[in-house]
């Protein structure tokens, strides 16, 4: 082949490139007029036009930073998730309700069940035998009436701890806000006390019990059983997904608090200097609260109702703030 002739040709190749990238070029400038905003002036937009494109620049402009902070000592608690997170709550909540009874014989009945033969036995010991005072109401009331208050605390409690161990694998699989699991388990035992108010109101009438006025405030009792449950969930749930005796320790913890609630026995047996120590139980003004606001036979105890509510505020605040400073290690160690 002639000099020239490659010559020629290795200048064609150079042109056609330019022509190319110029092309590549003018594509871009005009795709990016294009959608700029229609109120530039003309002038405006021809310097932009034969204004040369800095990629960098362009991409820079269109990142948004992201900064990435480690978690704190003590950080906020992010209430507005579990709005967001609502449908969750409610489709975990009703999974507790089937699973609990699914394959059962009598089903939704062993919410009965277990506190009716509780009072059965505590009737014949404490009732018959030890002759405890009831304040004037039928032991066999007396006694359900505490225990109903009772039974919607430690099944909670028990499930509310056992929660995130539970759905360990779904915490190590998605992200949503932790508190969800301790909540729904508190939530789904709402039907089971439900069922077994049925009974308790049945026995009311077949002993001739009216209660009074007062019955309008067994929400704001049924608010701080809530409360209560909720609040020791927490605390056992975030140390029980790290330390597992906890799963252990939790049975006998519902024993032993049982002897020290008032349910088989009420609480004005107890000496006028060790009241204020016994208040510090939370759910001594719980069970108090209930037998008030149902039978309405004795005074209700102020002191310990008000000892109590303090109680259960600081124990909830201190629970939320506490799981959620160690929400971060959930998925570490579950």
């Amino acid at each position: 082949m002639a000099p020239s002739a490659f010559i020629s040709t290795k200048a064609s190749a150079v042109t056609l490139e330019h022509a190319i990238g110029a092309k590549l070029h003018w594509k871009r400038v005009l795709a990016e007029h294009h959608n700029q905003p229609k109120h530039f002036s003309m002038s405006q937009q021809a310097a932009h036009l034969v204004e040369p494109i800095n990629p960098v620049q362009s991409l820079a402009n269109q990142t948004q930073a992201i900064l990435i902070e480690p978690p704190g000592r003590w950080e906020a608690l992010e209430l507005r998730e579990l709005w967001r997170c609502r449908e969750l709550l409610y489709f975990l909540v009703w999974r507790d309700v089937k699973v609990r009874y699914k394959q059962t014989v009598i089903g939704v009945a062993w919410a009965v069940l277990q506190p009716f033969l509780t009072m059965v036995v505590f009737s014949i010991i404490f009732g018959g035998l030890l002759r405890v005072p009831s304040e004037g109401v039928p032991y066999p009331v007396f006694s359900y009436a505490g225990l109903l208050s009772w039974n919607f605390f430690s099944a909670a409690l028990t499930r509310s701890g056992n929660s995130l161990v539970a759905d360990a694998n779904l915490i190590s699989k998605v992200y949503f806000p932790r508190l969800i699991l301790p909540l729904s388990a508190v939530i789904s035992l709402i039907l089971d006390f439900a069922v077994a108010f049925v009974i308790l109101l049945s026995m009311m009438l077949f002993y001739g019990i009216v209660p009074g006025i007062a019955i309008v405030t067994l929400p704001l009792f049924l608010s701080l059983a809530f409360m209560t449950a909720l609040a020791c969930g927490l605390w056992l749930s975030a140390v029980n997904i790290k330390y597992r005796d906890v799963a252990y320790a939790i049975p006998f913890l519902t024993q032993f608090w049982l002897f020290l609630t008032p349910v088989a026995y009420p609480s004005s047996i107890i000496p006028d200097r060790w009241r204020l120590l016994y208040g510090l139980n939370p759910m001594v003004g719980v069970v108090e609260g209930f037998r008030w606001a149902l039978l309405g036979q004795q005074e209700l105890a102020w002191d310990l109702l008000v000892v109590t509510t303090i109680v259960v505020l600081a124990l909830l605040i201190g629970g939320l703030f506490y799981f959620r400073r160690m929400e971060h290690e959930f998925a570490d160690v579950a």
